[in-house]
């Protein structure tokens, strides 16, 4: 099966990446997306504060934009991360909608 991640911005930008072969180990995933949460400063989408894991990649994908998806090194960390952090063959984040689908 193929795993796939397509990430659509604002102004209708749309990126699609497929997942490598070398996948990323979950508890890595999560703690690249805390550091990257905490690193581009984004807030809890919660007033509870907490912070689902979905709500981290949503919360990052906003914050990066179009140029952090620029830089490679970047976006195949991101690419892996989401992949193993949510542990599904297809997904959409959708900033625009703030929703996260498999």
């Amino acid at each position: 099966m193929r795993n796939q991640i397509t990430v659509l911005l604002d102004r209708g930008v749309q990126l699609q990446f497929n997942v490598g072969e070398t996948p990323m180990a979950p508890d890595v995933a999560r703690h690249w997306l805390d550091a990257q949460f905490t690193a581009l400063e984004c807030e809890p989408l919660r007033a509870s504060g907490k912070v689902l894991t979905v709500d981290k990649v949503l919360r990052v994908t906003e914050a990066a934009g179009a140029d952090m998806f620029k830089d490679e090194k970047w976006a195949l960390d991101y690419v892996q991360a989401v992949h193993a952090a949510l542990a599904r063959p297809l997904i959409r984040v959708d900033v625009p909608a703030m929703t996260v689908t498999f």
